[in-house]
């Protein structure tokens, strides 16, 4: 088993390594008759793209998507749709300097996956991370890009809510403001605050952690599957796999341990399109299976393991080592862990809107018939 894939109807392989040539990715699933072209997914990779702020790395990669395979003008309009094959994507890597990480080929930096990749596989590309590298991340926002036109009137946007130990104020939430700087985030004032507290830690030559909040509107109800198919968890599980995550919650998460029953359970009125739910605190799903409300998830980031100063560590022939990682690294990776979270969040969401069609065709009707008639 690969493991360097995700997805059952809606399924992307992503390879390539940090320092190779190139990383791509094939998206298997996709319905035929969707306008793609590359411009399309361009915009996305843009928004995730490395040196765009000294708040993260200097490398310099343009991430110039190529489709392919999977696309081909329209018989009628002329425009490039997708054809219902596999859909290859390639994005070539142009700003390498295997040379920083010269000196730690055999040494094991504390806090990446040297020592891991090791173990289990007995050899690493140290250049990096390899294929441990974020640099792959991209081309999950590739096929995030996709998967956000195959379900009609999805929306799925991102914020960073926290930096460090400094949180956002949500009565200040403004999704216009997202785009205005550089971190994404929802609240002009904690912009600032982002930016001061992050020019100090770059300057010490350190990192810091973040928290990422993803919400999906026009998630239609019905998705997901009790028990071993449930929406919640295969959110959690691809949100999990992004590079430094280490924690995911839905909804009110692990505030809902504080709440009594009487806070927490979303309340329900009769409503034209079904109920109208008077709260969200489940993150719009209940049983692993969507209500129609906003999805609402959240992500911990860990501070980046790379960072100037000396950390105590072995190497791999065991013998005691002081590293110091060279080269060009985020002082917080949650900054463009933001776009790659919408792009899990869209490529769970494709896939159990395929599932779902394949299985029930769509939901019942709202309001359902009593037993007996009316």
């Amino acid at each position: 088993m690969s493991h360097n894939s995700f997805g059952h109807l809606f399924r992307v392989t992503t390879f390539g390594e940090s320092h190779g040539p190139a990383i791509g990715c094939v998206v298997d699933g996709c319905p035929p008759r969707i306008p793609l072209s590359e411009a399309d997914i361009q915009a996305e990779l843009d928004r995730r793209r490395p040196g765009q702020s000294r708040f993260t790395t200097q490398r310099r990669e343009p991430d110039a998507v190529k489709i392919l395979s999977g696309v081909f003008a329209d018989p009628v309009t002329g425009e490039q749709v997708t054809t219902g094959t596999s859909i290859g994507l390639l994005i070539e890597n142009v700003d390498q300097r295997s040379k920083d990480y010269g000196e730690i080929k055999d040494r094991y930096r504390p806090g990446h996956a040297d020592f891991t990749y090791d173990i289990k596989y007995g050899i690493r590309d140290y250049r990096g991370g390899g294929r441990s590298s974020a640099r792959e991340t991209a081309m999950r926002v590739a096929a995030g890009a996709i998967a956000r036109r195959v379900v009609p009137g999805l929306a799925v946007r991102g914020a960073l809510v926290q930096v460090g130990p400094h949180k956002i104020d949500r009565s200040r939430w403004d999704w216009d403001e997202v785009g205005r700087n550089p971190f994404f985030c929802p609240d002009a004032q904690a912009a600032a605050r982002f930016a001061d507290f992050l020019d100090e830690v770059r300057k010490r030559g350190s990192s810091v952690g973040a928290v990422i909040e993803i919400v999906a509107e026009g998630v239609p109800a019905g998705l997901g599957a009790p028990i071993y198919g449930k929406l919640d968890s295969d959110l959690a599980a691809a949100l999990m796999s992004i590079n430094a995550v280490k924690g995911v919650e839905i909804g009110e998460g692990f505030a809902a341990a504080a709440l009594s029953g009487e806070e927490n359970a979303d309340e329900m009125r009769p409503g034209n399109d079904g109920p109208l739910f008077l709260s969200n605190h489940a993150g719009g799903i209940l049983g692993g299976i969507s209500t129609g409300q906003p999805v609402v998830a959240r992500f911990a980031v860990k501070p980046t393991s790379s960072i100037l100063s000396e950390r105590q560590s072995v190497d791999r022939f065991g013998h005691e080592v002081d590293v110091m990682t060279k080269g060009r690294h985020d002082p917080c990776v949650g900054i463009r862990a933001v776009p790659v979270g919408e792009a899990m969040v869209a490529c769970v969401l494709a896939d159990h809107f395929l599932r779902h069609r394949g299985q029930v065709g769509s939901s019942p009707a709202w309001p359902q018939t009593p037993p007996g008639g009316i």
